[in-house]
């Protein structure tokens, strides 16, 4: 089987867009966690993709799962339409069009970061559509008790959005990672161009103030229905996470009835990246403990 961004890549209508994905596993499905395909969806950084954030991850879980990796609106190759509510329901709405489309009716659902703020969503608004529920580092769950907000990474984010340059997004990149040695000029290079691609400037600033509009900021607060969330839920954190910081944990494992944590050592926000194996046992794991009601 071929794990390639171009053999994997994908394209369905989701409304009135076209979303972008890559997808790969056993055919017919798997009976790892009941048979239910898995969605991972990517973080909201500057050149942020479902392949950059998880090509790299897309081998291991491929072996036990129909995966996919959804470019979320406004990321990647899908259309940037502009954001007309709190992103996590923009995105969330269009997730579940996508589903629909490709007439899949539940699945296992992993976000990182924004991804993990719009699974978090899609779970609340959904709850049929959802089997599973895997969270890394998520946005709008995450309460920094002992940290400065906005979060070092944040700041960051904010820095290259106001002031697109190739230093500020070496600067935010350095922020997702303890091992510096992965901040290569390669991959600056890779996500600037991303970044700065017709639309994708214009789309990111729309996200962004879709966090501060007054009109929709409070329905990103995610962590105020926590409480409501009735799925078996990860918990994924990197120790030394400078985007969400680890003690943003402890209200969601806290309200979320079935929560567990589980936190990587030497590890930034990118855990799928900085742990990967160890990343892919736990989730697989997780998920395969999974069964479907008959």
């Amino acid at each position: 089987m071929s794990f390639g961004q171009e053999e994997t890549r994908r394209s369905a209508k989701a409304g009135d867009i076209t979303l972008n994905y890559y997808e790969a596993g056993p055919e017919g499905g798997s009976v790892v966690g009941g048979g239910l395909p898995f969605v991972l969806l990517h973080g909201g950084g500057p050149g942020a993709s479902a392949w950059s954030n998880f090509g790299s991850a897309l081998p291991r879980f491929a072996q036990s799962f129909r995966t996919l990796l959804v470019d979320q609106p406004g990321f990647g190759a899908s259309d940037k339409p502009e954001v007309r509510a709190n992103y996590f329901r923009h995105s969330a709405s269009y997730l579940l069009k996508l589903l629909d489309e490709l007439q899949i009716e539940r699945i296992h659902l992993l976000g990182n970061s924004l991804g993990g703020g719009t699974a978090t969503r899609f779970a609340l608004e959904y709850p049929d559509r959802v089997g599973r529920l895997v969270l890394m580092g998520p946005g709008g769950m995450s309460v920094n008790l002992f940290h400065a907000d906005p979060t070092e990474g944040v700041q960051r984010l904010m820095d290259f959005s106001m002031n697109p340059s190739r230093e500020a997004l070496r600067a935010f990149i350095s922020t997702m990672v303890v091992n510096q040695a992965l901040v290569t000029d390669e991959l600056v290079e890779e996500r600037f161009a991303d970044a700065t691609a017709p639309g994708s400037l214009e789309a990111m600033r729309s996200m962004g103030a879709s966090f501060w509009n007054p009109e929709w900021a409070e329905d990103g607060m995610l962590w105020r229905e926590a409480h409501l969330l009735r799925k078996h839920t990860l918990l994924t954190w990197g120790r030394e996470d400078r985007v969400n910081p680890l003690d943003g944990a402890l209200v969601a494992l806290k309200q979320i009835p079935k929560a567990q944590l589980h936190v990587f050592p030497n590890c930034g926000h990118w855990a799928q990246i900085e742990a990967a194996e160890e990343f892919a046992e736990i989730c697989t794991a997780f998920l395969a403990r999974h069964k479907e009601r008959s």
